[in-house]
């Protein structure tokens, strides 16, 4: 009874409906029509303000900020129809949706483009932080893995690094990871399984294993790896 009557309330405002939103025309004697909601725009959500993401800018970064400025804005601002400026006195990038952004999860990727940007990833690696949706940024510090001092941390660096970069390379392209080594802080930009295979190496590293050790067990888990995907 409650079916037929929902049936015929939908069918005698049909046309007052119509106008507001679509309506899925279920198949089957009986079946009740149910209205389809477009998803909201950035625009609508939260009252119609804009939302607003804040990134700092340490230091050492202002140079190479302004050099690739460019690079940052045109993706940002013209690909995910999101406003970015830079406040000179606050030391930060300021991020803003518009009225024609058309997803509000762009926001917090551009957030995420330009935060990987001041942790030290180039552009392009930064860049399909924009473009994926399964790709973060994990940070450690070496004393979270073991607590070393005085020369005993500058050959965990050194270790880490290799001979000009060789073991941090040999790292990246084995796991389709890319790893900033910035004095004590490391950061791993990847997808998740792949920066636990690269975290994991890293750590082996710090505790003093040798390089060809971690390499064999790095030959091992991207054929196993391979295999899965």
């Amino acid at each position: 009874m409650q079916v037929e009557r929902a049936t015929s309330a939908a069918a005698a405002g049909g046309s007052s409906d119509s106008e507001g939103m679509a309506v899925d025309h279920a198949a089957g004697p009986g079946a009740v029509e149910k209205p389809r909601f477009d998803p909201l725009m950035p625009s609508e959500m939260s009252g119609g303000r804009p939302q607003f993401r804040k990134v700092p800018v340490p230091p050492h970064r202002f140079a190479p900020l302004k050099r690739c400025w460019m690079e940052i804005y045109t993706p940002v601002y013209e690909h995910m129809k999101v406003d970015i400026r830079m406040n000179i006195k606050a030391r930060r990038v300021e991020l803003k949706t518009r009225q024609d952004t058309p997803d509000v999860s762009n926001l917090q990727k551009c957030a995420d483009f330009v935060h990987a940007f001041m942790l030290g990833f180039d552009i392009a690696d930064a860049v399909a932080l924009l473009r994926l949706d399964d790709l973060y940024v994990d940070s450690f510090e070496i004393k979270d893995v073991k607590t070393l001092r005085g020369e005993h941390l500058s050959r965990a660096i050194g270790r880490l690094s290799g001979k000009g970069g060789k073991t941090k390379y040999a790292i990246e392209n084995s796991t389709r990871t890319r790893i900033v080594i910035a004095d004590t802080k490391i950061h791993i930009l990847g997808s998740f399984v792949n920066i636990k295979v690269a975290r994991d190496s890293l750590c082996s590293l710090i505790l003093g294993s040798p390089a060809g050790k971690v390499y064999s067990k790095l030959r091992a888990v991207s054929a196993r790896l391979a295999e899965r995907y």
